[in-house]
């Protein structure tokens, strides 16, 4: 079954977080077999206490193990490492058949 990794970012500097963070995530995600399906900028919050102007990634992965893999490769605990102080994460993990898969 697919699995989606769902970001907010609230991000304080957002040209050293692209810089430094942003490039390298995305070829690591695709390097690990998953693809974005939303890079957006500038989430209005409706609702909760987190996420106002808030920076939303959504990826797909084949199953949750590839996305697992690649959360916790060697690559990416390191680039994590970059976004420190750079912005405030939540992330989230979630199996789910494809939008308009039977």
């Amino acid at each position: 079954m697919a699995a989606y990794m769902i970001v907010t970012a609230l991000i304080h500097d957002r040209e050293r977080f692209i810089e430094e963070y942003g490039k390298h995530a995305a070829e690591l995600v695709a390097r690990h077999g998953g693809r974005y399906l939303l890079l957006g900028p500038g989430a209005r919050l409706l609702e909760g206490d987190f996420g106002a102007g808030a920076s939303m990634v959504i990826s797909e992965w084949p199953d949750a193990e590839t996305a697992l893999q690649f959360w916790n490769s060697p690559e990416y605990t390191t680039l994590k490492q970059r976004r420190e102080g750079l912005a405030d994460c939540q992330v989230l993990l979630i199996e789910a058949p494809p939008i308009g898969a039977g």
